[in-house]
């Protein structure tokens, strides 16, 4: 079960990581990326964010071009979040297939 003090910033950095998503996608017709989820560890320094794709045929190449931007994501975070963080976590990103997953079952109970 997660702390109190984990849930305010797993809620913050949801918050902050998807406006950084939108504006850096915005240049981008076409294409949505949705932060589902976020995890932080018991001692707040490692972010598990999931990321919801759209179109999801170009989720694997989006998810490639924001792992090797993790650096550059993160110094965006502790700008935003310079005041309420004492350290910025370690990121890490995973694609969230639930919808997917969910569209396959629709599709198998249809049948």
């Amino acid at each position: 079960m997660q702390e109190t003090r984990q849930n305010k910033v797993c809620r913050l950095l949801q918050k902050e990581l998807s406006l950084i998503f939108q504006s850096q996608t915005r240049a981008m017709r076409g294409v949505m990326v949705s932060v589902t989820r976020v995890k932080v560890s018991p001692d707040l320094g490692i972010c598990t964010a999931y990321l919801s794709i759209f179109p999801s045929e170009k989720g694997e190449e989006l998810l490639g071009n924001i792992r090797q931007n993790t650096s550059a994501i993160r110094y965006n975070l502790g700008q935003r979040v310079r005041n309420q963080l004492r350290i910025i976590p370690e990121l890490r990103f995973f694609i969230d297939d639930s919808l997917d997953y969910m569209e396959k079952i629709d599709e198998l109970l249809k049948k």
